[in-house]
């Protein structure tokens, strides 16, 4: 990938910065695995964004396809050490919004009390 700048701010939101990369990567968090979990994100992303932005976590080494099981036409995602590295900053995202956006959901418990290094969120 090429970057813009050698500033690490800039540079990270290259990969992270469109509106979809911090949902999906949200939802792998929480427990999504498949195409199919990720296309019914409450926020509706279109067939070829989910795929297009899927390809550029895989590429840039936030996520991994794990191999196709029994009935699985795609694979399953789940997050790498880098991925879930993520999880303070969505959680910190996910407290502003809670503080100062009128009228959002409440953050779930389960998502505030998850660990970055807890094996969990690398299944």
């Amino acid at each position: 990938m090429e970057f813009r700048s050698g500033c690490p701010i800039a540079s990270t939101l290259d990969i992270l910065g469109d509106r979809w990369s911090m949902v999906i990567i949200r939802s792998i968090m929480i427990g999504a695995r498949s195409f199919s979990d990720l296309l019914a994100m409450p926020e509706g992303i279109s067939t070829n964004i989910l795929t297009e932005r899927l390809r550029r976590l895989e590429q840039n080494g936030i996520i991994a396809l794990v191999e196709k099981g029994s009935g699985s036409k795609r694979g399953a995602y789940r997050l790498t050490r880098s991925g879930a590295e993520l999880l303070p900053v969505l959680k910190s995202l996910a407290t502003w919004g809670e503080r100062n956006l009128p009228d959002r959901w409440a953050v779930p418990a389960r998502f505030t009390a998850m660990d970055q290094d807890d094996p969990e969120l690398l299944r």
